[in-house]
């Protein structure tokens, strides 16, 4: 996949992480790709080791890839150096961790805990700053009290506050609602999609949580190191005037011409070892493998044909002369 020129906050191309422990190689990111368009709001899906939690550690500065290429608002994360990642990390990037005490300073304020961002990077106007991003994450009222003081979904909009206090291009959040309620979860999903909105900045959402799809355009799944799937969502109006929300998943290709079929589809179908692909004008159609399904059918069948080495040896009889 060549760089998009002028696109992608998030531009990844065949990375490859991988770990070694005790002697042993553990491969998290198998030649990953992902492109994350500006502004956009995007959730990361996968289960427990699919390599998500590998991803949010390189884009946000504290781990390096193995192999491949990335790039956060134009930033080559591959060649920064030490003071480089400090400047992309203060600047560059928010990040907003799963758990509410890893987010918040306690002894100081809210207030006080988005201003800090801003103390630190020498930035002038904190106040007016400050204000204006509590307010823009529903949590105006908050600003004097500190974080024992706030409930769960309070706390994490405020770390979100917090993310977004230098102005970043990119947020990033590590399953931001894995501590929260239901409700609780729907209120910091729509407040980081609406701040999002309203300042221009990109998302990129790690999450296990099933309700974030509710709150953000596209979901990416990553499974075994690679994404896998993509589900888009958009809003359509029928002829009556009436609006509803679509979704629909599609398939990744990566450079090679590989995909991931979802994995439902391939244990629906008994897909295995290899498919038959027929090309149509505007499709192109997997199928099962023919001769495994036959093979299948003749070994275990009633009226099956027995293999070579199942079958009864012939009798053997004396070659006549004028055979030979």
């Amino acid at each position: 996949m060549a760089e998009p020129p002028g696109r992608g906050d998030i531009w990844c191309e065949d990375l490859v992480r991988i770990y070694s422990t005790e002697g042993v190689e553990v491969q998290a990111l198998q030649g990953l790709n992902l492109v994350v368009d500006p502004g956009d709001v995007v959730a990361l899906v996968g289960a427990s080791g699919s390599g998500k939690s590998t991803l949010l550690g390189i884009l946000s500065g504290l781990d390096r890839p193995t192999g491949g290429r990335a790039r956060v608002a134009g930033v080559d994360l591959l060649s920064m150096s030490r003071a480089q990642r400090v400047d992309y990390q203060r600047h560059t990037v928010g990040f907003v961790w799963q758990q509410t005490s890893r987010n918040l300073l306690p002894f100081l304020t809210a207030a006080e805990n988005v201003a800090l961002p801003m103390v630190i990077s020498g930035r002038t106007e904190r106040e007016q700053r400050v204000g204006e991003l509590l307010d823009l994450l529903d949590v105006g009222d908050c600003g004097a009290r500190r974080p024992a003081e706030l409930s769960g979904g309070q706390q994490q909009r405020v770390a979100i506050a917090t993310a977004l206090a230098n102005s970043p291009a990119v947020l990033l959040a590590d399953e931001p609602t894995g501590e929260l309620d239901d409700a609780a979860s729907a209120q910091v999903l729509e407040a980081m999609r609406a701040s999002a909105g309203e300042l221009g900045t990109t998302v990129l959402v790690v999450t296990h949580d099933p309700t974030v799809s509710d709150h953000v355009r596209r979901t990416v799944a990553i499974r075994d190191g690679r994404t896998s799937t993509e589900v888009l969502r958009y809003v359509v109006t029928d002829e009556s005037g009436e609006q509803r929300q679509v979704a629909k998943e599609y398939t990744v290709i990566d450079r090679a011409g590989r995909i991931q079929l979802p994995r439902a589809h391939v244990e629906e179908l008994g897909l295995r070892d290899r498919v038959r692909l027929e090309a149509e004008p505007d499709h192109v159609q997997v199928w099962p493998d023919d001769e495994e399904h036959a093979a299948g059918e003749r070994r275990d069948g009633p009226d099956r044909t027995p293999l070579p080495s199942e079958r009864e040896p012939r009798e053997s009889r004396p070659v006549p002369q004028e055979e030979r």
